[in-house]
């Protein structure tokens, strides 16, 4: 967790995995539609977390089919989280 409290990372939003992708910080199991769209977009803020480990997340098992339904959330510059729709 000492990655993601360098990162700006809040222990609300920090998760099992943490990765850097250009300028961006990716916390947790998030979907690659959502890191696509990130990378699109480029919106202010830090970037993308998936908190907690859900069971259905890509990476956890459940369906495929509703890895990018996931609740992604966007790390503001702040630090606050606001949810992330792809």
């Amino acid at each position: 967790m000492a990655l993601n409290a360098a990162a700006g990372v809040s222990e609300a939003a920090a998760s099992c995995h943490t990765a850097f992708v250009d300028d961006y910080v990716i916390v947790g199991h998030v979907p690659v539609g959502a890191i696509t769209h990130l990378l699109e977009t480029r919106p202010a803020g830090r970037g993308l977390t998936l908190p907690g480990m859900p069971s259905d997340s890509p990476g956890m098992g459940g369906n495929p089919d509703t890895w990018e339904s996931q609740p992604v959330m966007l790390i503001q510059n702040d630090g606050e989280m606001t949810r992330f729709d792809y």
